[in-house]
């Protein structure tokens, strides 16, 4: 069963654009993660990131730095999060992505890996720092155990480069919208339509568009020529700015609610 197809099948049927979300796992303690993943899956979340923290994370931004930096100090691993994803796997079929460095990934064991992971549940791995061509270390031994390797396509891709990217790709595509690292951003990029709309002329697989996505307006905007929206930072604030758990989750449920109704139409 292939969770992530069905899952923008069903929102195509449905006339709406998918709502992935971001999550660091540990933050601010792994029981927290999975209470919260539960609860933003039945409040409209179609997709869920399960972000393995880790001390070098070049490619986010102060929010998401922070969150992994806690969620360290807990001791949070990925052997941890795998049996976290385990768990909630059993309290929903929300699809889930793990979304890694490969640093983390080859100290586990790549072949190790893609099993625990597939039992557990998991439906896909992004690697942030693996490259087009350095990924076929890892792209074979996900395709053995039945798991998407899920490609990142950069704003400064050349659409040539893209096509090489998306060629054979499976799940879904990651356009990131902007420049930089992960993090709220007051406004969307000028370009972005026209860069979706070119992405998805040559992509066999969903394109969903990423990064500095915060509130349900730019959701809206992001997704009207998208499949779906990635969003991470905003959520994590949430976590990282509220001390009581509960009252974190409570928030992040009012705030994918208030996302996946933007995408309904």
């Amino acid at each position: 069963m292939d969770r992530i197809k069905n899952t923008f099948d069903k929102c195509k049927a449905e006339n709406r654009k998918a709502l992935v979300m971001f999550a660091v796992m540990g933050n601010p303690d792994l029981a927290t993660s999975e209470k919260l993943i539960v609860e933003i899956a039945n409040a409209g979340a179609d997709i869920i990131e399960l972000g393995v923290p880790f001390s070098d994370p070049m490619a986010d931004g102060p929010v998401i730095q922070t969150a992994g930096v806690n969620a360290l100090k807990t001791g949070v691993n990925l052997p941890q999060i795998i049996q976290a994803a385990k768990r909630i796997r059993e309290k929903t079929d929300v699809p889930m992505v793990l979304f890694s460095y490969y640093n983390l990934m080859t100290s586990y064991g790549l072949e190790e890996l893609a099993d625990d992971a597939r039992d557990a549940g998991i439906d896909a791995v992004l690697a942030v720092d693996v490259p087009m061509e350095e990924s076929d270390e890892l792209r074979p031994v996900l395709d053995r155990h039945g798991l998407h390797l899920i490609p990142l396509i950069a704003p400064t891709t050349p659409l040539d480069r893209a096509a090489k990217i998306l060629d054979n790709a499976t799940g879904f595509a990651y356009y990131i919208t902007v420049k930089g690292v992960t993090g709220a951003r007051g406004e969307l990029p000028e370009d972005l339509t026209a860069r979706i709309c070119e992405l998805r002329k040559i992509s066999p697989i969903p394109v969903v568009a990423g990064f500095g996505i915060s509130t349900p307006a730019m959701a809206k905007t992001a997704a009207e020529h998208a499949d779906g929206v990635v969003v991470g930072s905003a959520l994590v604030k949430i976590t990282n700015t509220t001390t009581d758990p509960e009252e974190a989750i409570k928030q992040g449920v009012e705030f994918t609610s208030g996302l996946a109704a933007a995408l309904r139409n």
